[in-house]
């Protein structure tokens, strides 16, 4: 989907969902909390939104639906989610969950699912169980052989949607070894079992995301048609695996969103307070908190952007993006809450003010885009298993690799270009060694050296400054391989479970996202509209990246904090989302801050 094609969609359902802050609006924040206190699930809500057709732009077009670019129906999740990321990730599952028969399905396997999806039916991914958490290998729930399909028997917990879906895609066991070969998916139809057939299991009750139903299932000996399965018998961990790529994609969405209501509503105290003669954002300090929260925001944008994309265009590396994604945008953005919560102070902490209530949902929402398919430790051993050949290739990359690299990222960075379709099945599980995040970073840095010299005044200043830090830190890269074969050197065969081996693969996080802010910068900036692209947001990005490493080292000085600043005060007056594709947002029709 073209630029201005996503831009005139994500204005359509804004503009369709209106003013969060207006009780009139279809999804306002007074109701949305409502059905978080009450730990209600969300009916309407989704209901509302299938009707409007959000849930087409996740099935591909050749069964009916409108998906060619997940990139487009990753954006409309975070209009969703900066309303209520508990819809967001009911619709969310529900995509997973037809995931499964998007990669290995048969066609009429897609059809007969995309058919009952756009009937307003719910599924649910049925991958987790009670006893073995991300040790998916040791999962219990089998799938006997019979005449016709299979006797599924075991039980599926922390399943989101598990009682409202009208079926589930299970992972289950075989071949009573188990083993990489020993697990197959199925579809599992609730309605066409019989009655008291499928156990549902009782709501868990969440700290974030209240109004989500999270249980589970449980069979003993439910028949499964052989028709029903999706893939071939023994495929279903590859399948599986896949499948979490792009949930760990797409669930950064909900910390994007939770960020960017939470940094919109300070902004409604600090540009509204006034205190010691000045409104709070003009307090030095408090300005600098609010500007590093948006270089925070811009950095984990950056990441995500780069990882949406490379689901089309290098499916071979997608187990490096969306690990890297996966574990750096909510870690980054839960120390980015928690500094908005000291600028919003007492308000963050009420919970009768309607119009800041929202803050604390969100704040506590966020923290399931940490631990949701595959958690933290998770995408760091997956990224740990691959570190060395990584880092070998990313340090001295083969002239045909990187040059390749340097061609792709155009794509991928460029937000005005063209992908190629959609096609989950070429997603690999090991990169081989290729990051072209990594591979294509000194052709960008080389690019941001070419702006400074021809930008004027200040911003060539803050580029040259961006360029030097860009460069420092990308420069890590050769003493972190180094680390890396010494520490193999020192522990043989235990250096794949250490928990060095860990720290190192957090360090590789962090040269992605540098090489993802400058890719961004570079490769996007004719498309990007004013007032971005900033010299003096890319430096300060990077200093929040930097301080990862020298955390009480600045890059940055007041100038370029005001700089920051008015491009975050531009984004806000206007009404804008805070992203490198700043959608204009529903026109602010609710009451204002002084309201509440």
């Amino acid at each position: 989907m073209s630029k201005s094609e996503l831009e005139r969609l994500a204005s359509e359902l804004e503009n369709h969902l209106g003013d969060p802050h207006d009780p009139a609006s279809r999804m306002p924040f007074e109701r949305i909390l409502d059905h978080d206190e009450r730990e209600e699930y969300p009916y309407a809500f989704v209901n509302l939104l299938q009707r409007w057709g959000v849930h087409e732009y996740n099935i591909p077009e050749a069964q009916g639906g409108r998906a060619g670019d997940v990139e487009t129906g990753f954006n409309l999740l975070r209009l969703i989610a900066r309303r209520d990321p508990t819809t967001a990730t009911a619709l969310i599952i529900t995509s997973l969950a037809f995931l499964p028969a998007w990669i290995a399905g048969t066609d009429e396997q897609k059809q007969y699912l995309v058919d009952a999806m756009k009937q307003g039916s719910r599924y649910a991914w049925g991958l987790s169980e009670r006893n073995h958490g991300s040790d998916v290998l040791s999962n219990e729930m089998r799938a006997e052989r019979v005449d016709g399909g299979y006797l599924l028997t075991g039980e599926k917990w922390l399943i989101g949607n598990a009682r409202v879906a009208d079926g589930l895609t299970v992972f289950a066991r075989t071949k009573e070894s188990g083993g990489p070969a020993g697990y197959s998916i199925l579809l599992l139809e609730k309605r066409r079992t019989p009655a008291g057939a499928v156990e549902e299991l009782p709501n868990e009750r969440l700290h974030g995301l209240r109004a989500l139903d999270m249980s589970g299932i449980r069979v003993d000996g439910v028949f499964v048609p052989e028709a029903n399965r999706l893939g071939a018998e023994g495929a279903g961990l590859e399948i599986a695996l896949q499948t979490s790529q792009v949930a760990r994609t797409l669930i950064g969405s909900i910390a994007l969103s939770a960020v960017d209501t939470a940094l919109r509503v300070t902004l409604d105290f600090t540009e509204h307070r006034v205190i010691f003669g000045r409104t709070v954002s003009d307090i030095p300090y408090s300005r600098r908190q609010l500007a590093e929260c948006f270089a925070d925001l811009m950095v984990a944008d950056a990441v995500s952007l780069g990882a949406v994309r490379s689901l089309q265009l290098v499916p071979e590396q997608a187990s490096v993006w969306s690990s890297v994604a996966k574990y750096l945008v909510p870690t980054t953005l839960e120390r980015t809450m928690s500094q908005l919560n000291i600028v919003l102070g007492a308000r963050f902490y009420l919970r009768g003010l309607p119009h800041y209530g929202i803050h604390q949902k969100m704040l506590r929402d966020l923290l399931v885009a940490n631990f949701a398919d595959g958690n933290t430790v998770v995408n760091l051993k997956n990224l740990a298993l691959q570190l060395d050949a990584l880092l070998a290739a990313a340090v001295e990359p083969p002239a045909a690799a990187a040059a390749d690299a340097e061609e792709r990222v155009r794509t991928l960075y460029g937000l005005d270009t063209p992908l190629p379709l959609y096609r989950p099945w070429d997603q690999e599980l090991y990169s081989r060694g290729r990051d072209d995040a990594l591979l294509a970073a000194p052709a960008s840095l080389a690019a941001l050296r070419r702006l400074a010299e021809e930008a004027k005044g200040d911003e060539r200043d803050r580029l040259t400054r961006a360029a030097d830090t860009a460069g420092d830190l990308l420069g890590r890269a050769r003493g972190l391989r180094s680390r890396c074969l010494a520490l193999r050197a020192e522990l043989g065969r235990d250096y794949g479970q250490s928990a060095e081996l860990f720290d190192l693969a957090k360090e590789y996080c962090l040269l992605h996202a540098v090489a993802a802010c400058v890719h961004t910068h570079v490769h996007s900036a004719e498309a990007l509209e004013d007032p971005l692209p900033s010299g003096a947001l890319l430096l300060l990005q990077l200093e929040r990246l930097r301080r990862h490493w020298y955390p009480h080292e600045a890059v940055t000085d007041s100038a370029v904090v005001d700089e920051v600043m008015d491009v975050l005060r531009r984004l806000y007056w206007e009404n804008r989302l805070f992203s490198h594709r700043p959608f204009p947002l529903a026109e602010r029709t609710g009451p204002g801050p002084a309201d509440g």
